[in-house]
């Protein structure tokens, strides 16, 4: 943090792909015929994270295209009130800004059913891309010492001391991998800021109903996993690529990546799993009541990666990793006790309330 109190600039967190509205159903448990009203909020994973990341702090901007309507202009004072850069955004004349309907099963859990024929953000370009606002993402990237015949889970390999540097994070989904041209502009964005030396944070956030079908959407998804550096899946997902039913290590080192810092499994009420080069483990969650599941892992992530720029060790020090893992769960945790993501997204006091209560 600056002496003026102005987030440092070298802590910058860019999210890269949608931003839409979601419409949840006024009343849980009812399909989306039975439902007699929906509450409208504003949505869409990368959106979601890059919001988390301001409302706890930290510095962040947003790339992506909106409707040039007022559903879109809408999302895009949203961001500016949260404090999101909006240097990045573009609006299409000729799209309109996505939609999706979310259903609440009695549980919190959700189904999906996307309006988007194709909206705005499917529509970005390469060359529409800020690439100076992704170049500005230019940081010194941590260094691990060589170490020869490292056994990933050996518990008697220390901690290891990486240089000090500076963390910029590009972080993004899979949604933009669908169809062109925002594939290619979600490519290019990626290597831009790779070439920029920014750590590359990745959240696929499956949604089915938007692929044309599950093999492609596996397909897509793993074929940019080497790229990056942070990877988070939910439990649902690590099922979903791996084809295993269970949750254990085994089945998570099928997702394991030699370039892989670190990675991250979330289980909802079961808190989240890690692993690293040096270590791995888990933290457990905080019970909370759960209204709507929608926008918790955004906001896990937003969480990780705002305390990471802040102190990149935590990468390579387990004990900073747990503090910062349990501070993501209470992150997580107090998303689903509200209706909609963004609007229950929390503040650092909200989150350190929940730590210190209970």
């Amino acid at each position: 943090m600056a002496p003026n109190g102005v987030v440092s600039d070298k802590s910058l967190i860019v999210s890269f792909g949608e931003m839409l509205i979601d419409f949840v159903p006024t009343v849980s448990g009812v399909s989306l015929a039975e439902a007699p009203g929906f509450l409208k909020a504003p949505g869409g994973a990368p959106a979601n994270v890059a919001i988390a990341v301001s409302r706890l702090g930290g510095k962040a901007s947003f790339v992506g295209k909106l409707g040039d309507d007022e559903f879109g202009h809408m999302l895009a004072d949203i961001l500016k009130q949260n404090g999101v850069s909006g240097d990045g955004i573009l609006f299409d004349q000729g799209a309109r800004t996505a939609l999706a309907f979310v259903t609440l099963r009695a549980d919190g859990e959700r189904e999906f059913m996307f309006y988007r024929n194709p909206s705005a953000d499917m529509l970005l370009t390469p060359e529409e891309l800020n690439l100076d606002l992704i170049r500005s993402l230019s940081s010194t990237m941590l260094v691990y010492p060589q170490r020869l015949h490292l056994d990933l889970f050996d518990a008697s390999v220390d901690m290891v001391d990486g240089r000090e540097s500076e963390a910029k994070v590009f972080h993004y989904g899979s949604i933009s991998l669908i169809v062109e041209p925002c594939r290619s502009t979600h490519l290019k964005a990626m290597e831009v800021a790779k070439e920029s030396g920014a750590l590359l944070s990745y959240d696929p956030n499956l949604r089915l109903p938007l692929w044309p079908s599950a093999d492609e959407a596996r397909k897509q998804i793993l074929s940019i996993w080497d790229k990056a550096d942070i990877i988070k899946v939910s439990d649902v997902e690590l099922e979903f690529l791996t084809g295993s039913n269970k949750i254990d290590d085994e089945t998570a080192m099928k997702l394991w990546r030699p370039n892989l810092t670190l990675l991250l499994i979330t289980l909802g009420e079961k808190g989240s799993m890690y692993y690293t080069k040096y270590f791995h483990g888990s933290v457990d969650a905080f019970h909370v009541n759960t209204v709507d599941t929608t926008g918790a892992g955004d906001s896990f992530v937003g969480a990780l990666l705002c305390k990471i720029v802040e102190d990149p060790t935590i990468l390579e020090n387990e004990s900073k990793l747990r503090e910062v893992l349990k501070f993501a769960n209470a992150c997580g945790a107090i998303t689903t006790t509200k209706k909609g993501a963004i609007p229950a997204l929390p503040t650092e006091a909200e989150v350190l309330a929940l730590i210190n209560g209970a």
